[in-house]
């Protein structure tokens, strides 16, 4: 476990640390676009995080690799090689693409050629655990084709939630999280060395994701772009590619009993529908209603807009940092849910704490639909949006009494407006701090 905590803060360190100069080179290459129709930011903002995030991967690999218990990884499974390879081929494609903008079917042939590297180096699918069945051997055209279309659909699912400052990271960190908690117990608890590259794996996307987040949280200053959201979206399919496809049921039968108990415990991460998608079921929620969205309308399955889960939830009165946090809420509710029905598939209490979580959900979800009356006595204490607002005729009172009593209230037209620093690059200069107050006027301390 401490090396997999060594190699995760080593991977955010060099993550967090490149960030910084990687946002100064995208605004002098220019890789600051304009603000689209669909965008939520109000100023341009540089994109290219995926650079120091690819780096980070980089470090991480580097490391584990003079580890005394991760260089097994490497000497027994070429699993990190074709994980490097694939990652490269797909953060360069998104690099170009956060500059030129380049075509939506280009990238995706840029994906499956990406999946096919991984492939040919030995990171794919080679059996399926059934429920009731047993495990199921794949050809090598059907274990090809099912890696293929798992490592496309992941890419996408993280690349569609990538909307709003901090999302798609903080939501991937979360599932790589729980990804790591399991893989690790397969790892550590059975002694099935199979499962160590998966683990490695999420500890190195955890990293990454921790090391750009503070970068990237409302307001950001920088963007993952397609070049980071692609790239992590790929390291998350390569750890479940790894865990699903390469860890033997028949190996965990020797701890449950017998082989058909074994897929049964594994089920709740490794297969719901046939892909482990339970890690990333909020992406792929919002990735196939875009779809279908988009078919209906008769526009392309890539084509952008504004109906995303994360754009809802601005439009219900959701602010910014709040609509993050609840989708973080359910990304963990659905994670963590899984992994804790893994460990303990018989225990009621576990069902009966994803029900009541879900409820609590609901409410957090429907908040603004419901604007509580709030006393006067109350309205000291409550944000504005609570408060009641005052009539017509209780403003001409509020007047008569402030111009009996000799006080006027300062016209709005005479305060002094406070500046943010130099406009463009999202409220701040550059390569400066952003600015909070005006000039000449006093801060208290």
């Amino acid at each position: 476990m401490r090396e997999y905590l060594l190699t995760l803060c080593i991977t955010a360190a060099v993550t967090y640390l490149l960030t910084g100069p990687v946002r100064k080179f995208a605004i002098v290459a220019g890789a600051m676009p304009e603000i689209r129709a669909r965008d939520v930011h109000r100023e341009p903002t540089p994109r290219l995080g995926g650079i120091a995030m690819f780096f980070g991967l980089c470090a991480g690999l580097l490391v584990a690799d003079h580890l005394t218990n991760l260089n097994e990884v490497f000497a027994k499974s070429n699993e990190p090689r074709a994980l490097l390879s694939g990652a490269a081929l797909i953060w360069l494609i998104g690099v170009l693409d956060d500059k030129f903008e380049i075509d939506a079917l280009i990238k995706l042939g840029g994906q499956m050629i990406a999946a096919g590297v991984m492939v040919m180096q030995g990171l794919t699918i080679l059996w399926l655990p059934i429920p009731g069945v047993g495990n199921v051997a794949l050809t090598q055209w059907q274990g090809t084709l099912l890696t293929v279309a798992l490592v496309v659909i992941t890419i996408n699912a993280v690349n569609f939630v990538d909307g709003l400052d901090g999302l798609a990271a903080g939501m991937v960190c979360i599932a790589a999280g729980a990804f790591f908690l399991y893989a690790y117990r397969i790892w550590y608890s059975y002694g099935i060395e199979a499962a160590a590259p998966g683990t490695l794996f999420a500890a190195i996307l955890m990293g990454m994701c921790l090391g750009f987040l503070p970068h990237n949280m409302h307001p950001a200053r920088i963007f993952m772009g397609d070049s980071g959201s692609m790239l992590i979206g790929l390291v998350l399919s390569a750890g479940a590619i790894s865990i699903t496809g390469q860890v033997d049921p028949d190996a965990l039968a020797l701890f449950t009993g017998s082989e058909k108990a074994a897929v049964h415990q594994t089920v709740p991460v490794y297969i719901p529908l046939l892909l482990p998608l339970t890690i990333i079921a909020v992406p792929a929620a919002d990735l196939v209603l875009a779809i279908v969205r988009r078919t209906w309308r008769g526009q392309s399955p890539f084509a952008a807009d504004r109906g995303h889960l994360h754009h809802r939830l601005l439009e219900i009165g959701h602010s910014h940092s709040r609509a993050v946090l609840i989708m973080y809420f359910w990304s963990a509710l659905i994670a963590f849910g899984a992994l804790a029905y893994s460990v303990n598939s018989a225990s009621m209490w576990i069902v009966l704490g994803v029900v009541f979580l879900s409820a609590v959900g609901l409410v957090l979800l429907l908040l603004p639909r419901f604007t509580p009356r709030t006393p006067l006595w109350a309205q000291a204490f409550v944000p504005p949006r609570y408060r009641r607002r005052r009539s017509a005729g209780a403003e001409e009172a509020v007047e008569a009494l402030e111009a009996a009593s000799g006080e006027e209230s300062a016209p709005a037209d005479d305060r002094t407006p406070v500046t943010a620093g130099t406009t463009g690059v999202n409220g701040a200069t550059a390569i400066g701090p952003r600015s909070r107050t005006a000039k000449g006027r006093k801060v208290r301390i």
